[in-house]
């Protein structure tokens, strides 16, 4: 069994949690002012079984700038 790590990277409002959610049902903007903007302020993490039985985790990096370290 292998364990991938995959990092997003995109412009603001590309989409990358919005993909994040539908691959693995899990919402990586947990901060409360992150839903209330509707924007990811902070890393959001999820992970996801592979059909080969492979483990995959997500990385979700904010788009906008500032909020880029």
């Amino acid at each position: 069994m292998k364990n991938i790590i995959i990092g997003t990277a995109g412009h603001v409002d590309h989409g990358k949690t919005a993909l994040i959610q539908a691959l693995t049902g899990a919402k990586t903007d947990r901060l409360k002012e992150e839903q209330q903007r509707g924007i990811s302020i902070d890393l959001g993490f999820a992970s996801f079984e592979l059909p080969n039985g492979d483990h995959a985790g997500v990385i979700d990096v904010p788009g906008h700038e500032k909020f880029i370290n």
